[in-house]
């Protein structure tokens, strides 16, 4: 088997799917009934594209969120960001038993773009696939609505207004998306409770060993991957839910720790310091005092 594949042109993901070449060198949207993929594909492990991908599967199926299994019946919506990667080993399989479209921008339409600018604010690039997005049948229609402008205009003659009325479009699409995003995690109240409580747990038996001396501080990743979310949707689900991100609560719960070595243990404020994998004692008390308002000694004193 090959190692991986590189698509650097919307082009070459078109000769890929068996598609006709496309219409416009920046942005295509193509429907799975129209693919007739390439059989090589499979002799890849998968491939790297250079470019943003918008899938919509309308399989019914079950959805893994968290730790847990949801079943599902309308479409989902998966976003994938330059440089990941782009198929599974399995990729013709999946492709040719759905029921759905991709939607694919190169980066080079959001040349000069405010969108261009403000890209990266759209976390659910990166996203796992296991957290997508699930639309009601007015929500793609919603959807759907703005890809028929940007197909109109990129199937018409390229004017001097093209490339504003394209990405005007996509930006419109992408607001409409953070929209449903939102809404998702208001329905998923519950589970998401979950996620937060497993995070506290987490933190609590992480900060209650040694762990932070030997392994050092929790990093935002491995909450993330111990929680089996993406580091970038869990700190959105808990921004949403707690008014906190992910880091804040890793400060919160280290604090926590700390305030009851200086009470409770016989411990120096150096030996605290090192305990918790802080660079040196002064960064422990800059940060200490940062977020409580007092020093290491002057909280050990008022305690």
């Amino acid at each position: 088997m090959s190692s991986f594949l590189t698509l650097n042109s919307i082009s070459e993901l078109h000769k890929i799917l068996g598609c006709p070449k496309p219409k416009h060198p920046a942005i295509s949207f193509i429907p799975f009934s129209k693919m007739n993929i390439n059989p090589s594909v499979k002799t890849y492990k998968g491939a790297i594209a250079d470019f943003y991908i918008i899938s919509l599967k309308n399989t019914k199926g079950k959805f893994k969120y968290g730790r847990n299994y949801y079943d599902f019946d309308e479409g989902s919506l998966i976003f994938t960001s330059p440089n990941q990667v782009l198929f599974p080993d399995h990729l013709a399989d999946e492709f040719t038993e759905a029921d759905g479209w991709s939607l694919i921008f190169h980066p080079d339409i959001l040349y000069q773009s405010d969108l261009g600018n403000k890209i990266d604010r759209y976390k659910y690039f990166n996203y796992n696939t296991n957290e997508a997005l699930h639309l009601s049948e007015k929500e793609k229609i919603q959807i759907m609505n703005c890809i028929d402008n940007i197909i109109e205009e990129y199937s018409q003659n390229i004017d001097k207004h093209s490339q504003s009325l394209i990405v005007s479009n996509l930006g419109l699409l992408l607001n409409y998306c953070t929209r449903f995003y939102d809404r998702q995690f208001i329905t998923r109240a519950k589970q998401n409770t979950d996620i937060i409580s497993g995070l506290e747990s987490l933190l609590k038996d992480y900060f209650n060993t040694e762990k932070p001396s030997i392994q050092g501080l929790p990093s935002v990743k491995y909450c993330a991957q111990e929680l089996n979310l993406s580091a970038n949707y869990l700190s959105d689900l808990l921004k949403k839910e707690t008014g906190k991100n992910t880091k804040e609560h890793i400060d919160y719960y280290l604090l926590e720790r700390a305030k009851n070595l200086l009470l409770s243990s016989n411990l120096n404020i150096n030996e605290i310091a090192y305990k918790l994998d802080f660079e040196s004692p002064k960064s422990f008390s800059k940060l200490f005092k940062k977020k409580t308002g007092n020093t290491p000694s002057e909280y050990k004193s008022i305690g």
